[in-house]
């Protein structure tokens, strides 16, 4: 039986919401366009989500080095 990798976890959440962590301690959502081999993000139409507010980033890449966990989005 073949094992799932990341990076075919990761083909399923594409055009989906997904929230991500860094190590920074922030966590963003957006919606997963691309991907590369080192974990580097590219997500759209993306918020920065804290206790207090939300901003609104647009579209971004994040370096796959910063990022702790990756999730669908609720």
């Amino acid at each position: 039986m073949a094992r799932e990798t990341t990076f075919d976890i990761l083909g399923e959440y594409l055009e989906t919401s997904v929230m991500v962590k860094l190590k920074s301690g922030k966590k963003l959502k957006g919606v997963l366009k691309s991907y590369d081999q080192h974990l580097n993000l590219i997500l759209n139409e993306t918020e920065e989500m804290n206790e207090e507010r939300t901003r609104r980033l647009g579209m971004v890449l994040i370096r796959g080095d910063t990022v702790v966990v990756i999730s669908p989005a609720k």
